[in-house]
């Protein structure tokens, strides 16, 4: 391990890194908003819209995050709509992770007993009451631990990101291999900056699960 290279290369990765965090968080929240629309269209059970949405989450479910980049930064220009490779990653990103956002949330919201919801209009609460008060919150605590995971998820996905010229870590530690041979070192900064980025997205996470758990359940 030679440390002048890693001198050298950090201000290359950190400036690698912070692309990669950018364009990371955006097709995150791009997944929650989503998500969150999709997972209301399939609890509210709408007519065809309810179909759509079922079948755009086994679409983005069951194809690689790779073949969706393909096809939006390389199919999308046949058909005249060209996009940048950034946009591409975030919105690639965000569609991806809609899928397994809407899942998760509507996982949560039917996982809320009936009676809970029974027991909301028996006490004279309005229906758009009995959702926002009583059974949005709980669903939001039960499905925390699966939107942690997805979000993890989500950002370990952007390693792909090389494959559309995206000067992110994954293409920064290749570009760098391939022409200095320095593999120690590049892998050994894209670790470190993988880890950088992902573990106070675990810590923040396990905190939000102990403290959804603490409001459900009160221990």
């Amino acid at each position: 391990m030679d440390t002048r290279v890693l001198q050298e290369y950090l201000p290359i990765f950190a400036e690698a890194f912070l692309l990669t965090v950018k364009i990371g968080l955006a097709g995150v929240a791009l997944a929650f908003v989503i998500g969150i629309l999709g997972a209301f269209i399939r609890y509210f059970k709408l007519p065809l819209l309810s179909e759509a949405v079922k079948g755009y989450v086994e679409l983005f479910r069951n194809t690689p995050l790779l073949v969706q980049l393909f096809f939006i930064y390389y199919g999308l220009p046949v058909m005249g709509i060209r996009i940048s490779a950034e946009i591409c990653g975030i919105v690639g990103l965000g569609l991806l992770g809609g899928s397994y956002m809407t899942e998760s949330i509507r996982s949560g919201l039917e996982a809320v007993p009936v009676i809970q919801t029974e027991s909301a209009l028996s006490l004279g609460m309005t229906r758009s009451q009995t959702f926002l008060s009583v059974i949005l919150p709980q669903a939001f605590s039960l499905s925390v631990p699966a939107l942690v995971a997805n979000v993890i998820f989500l950002l370990k996905e952007t390693s792909v990101f090389s494959a559309i010229s995206l000067m992110d870590l994954m293409f920064t530690a290749k570009d760098l291999i391939g022409l200095y041979y320095n593999t120690t070192e590049s892998l050994f900064l894209l670790v470190v900056f993988y880890t950088v980025m992902l573990l106070p997205v675990s810590f923040v996470g396990s905190i939000a699960e102990k403290r959804s758990r603490f409001k459900m359940f009160g221990d």
